[in-house]
């Protein structure tokens, strides 16, 4: 109970501690309604999906060293990561970007969702902000997409970390299709006062989404849109292309970098089976697990994933 309440108030996106630099792409503030980017891949021969403008958050820090970015897992946010850039920013004087990635948190919503287009978007942020190379360290969709970079254009990424996730298919994200199901069924009548909206969405969840910390940590995404609760999600986009963020593309070439494959023990995203291909894509892989720690290790255990962070920089 008590790891389900760290993780239900470690999730909750909440106000960020100090924003030097926020932005929707590198220069415009950040709205909490949502744009939406028109599809660039609706035919074949058309162009090939457009990278969109993220929201972004950065905390100053040394410009000698690496900075370290942190990509949120799906149905999150980058404000899942206030508490750990904050720390990491004061404890090792980097600088700490965090980011949404599309279709989630405040940056724009568009039809085009696949690991290579989330990868393009960070290939066209990144070197905007001065920021590459970088330790990117990513968290579950965040963990794939951060790796496919690495893969992609390795000279933008000094070090790796990936976060309860590997590239192989796993059984711990079964259950997301239902999770996403759940979300697009929840009717919230106008007019009803936002306390009582969210109390009804959570009992519409509920049935599917007996964890009442998963819950919470999906309830973060109802936001007020002129007046009225909606998902800032683009659950349309999510559940269009989910059976594509469930597995990982199939690449040849390897990421020569040092690469940290940081695990929670409770968790089952991750099985030894799934070892052989982690070293055949990043030979210098280690392989670390966190104790009494499930999924969302960040949340549940963050001075330990902090210190397992700072000791694979050292």
């Amino acid at each position: 109970v008590r790891a389900g309440q760290r993780l239900a108030s470690m999730l909750r996106c909440t106000r960020a501690w100090r924003l030097p630099l926020e932005g929707l792409g590198p220069h415009s503030p950040s709205f909490a309604r949502v744009p939406v980017a028109p599809s660039s891949s609706g035919g074949r021969g058309e162009a090939e999906p457009r990278p969109l403008p993220l929201s972004y958050s950065l905390l100053d820090g040394e410009a000698a060293l690496p900075a370290v970015i942190f990509l949120h897992g799906l149905f999150g946010c980058k404000t899942n990561f206030n508490s750990i850039a904050k720390a990491f920013a004061q404890q090792t004087g980097r600088r700490v970007l965090t980011v949404d990635a599309r279709n989630h948190g405040n940056s724009p919503h568009s039809p085009d969702m696949s690991y290579e287009i989330m990868s393009q978007d960070l290939q066209d942020l990144l070197p905007q902000l001065g920021l590459v190379p970088c330790v990117v360290v990513g968290h579950s969709m965040g963990g794939r997409t951060a790796m496919l970079l690495a893969l992609q254009r390795p000279e933008l990424v000094e070090r790796l970390i990936a976060v309860d996730i590997s590239p192989v298919e796993g059984t711990g994200s079964s259950h997301f299709p239902a999770y996403v199901a759940a979300m697009r069924t929840v009717n919230i009548p106008d007019g009803l006062p936002r306390s009582c909206a969210r109390k009804l969405a959570d009992e519409q969840l509920s049935s599917v989404v007996q964890n009442l910390a998963v819950r919470q940590y999906l309830l973060t995404n109802l936001v007020e849109v002129d007046g009225r609760l909606a998902w800032r999600l683009n659950l349309d986009a999510l559940a269009q292309h989910l059976d594509k963020l469930l597995t990982f593309p199939q690449r040849q070439e390897s990421y020569l970098g040092p690469t940290l494959f940081l695990l929670g023990g409770n968790s089952q995203f991750v099985h030894p089976s799934h070892h052989p291909e982690i070293i055949r894509l990043f030979p210098r892989a280690q392989i670390q697990t966190v104790p009494n720690a499930g999924h969302w290790i960040h949340a549940e255990r963050p001075q330990d994933f902090i210190d397992a962070i700072r000791g694979f920089l050292v």
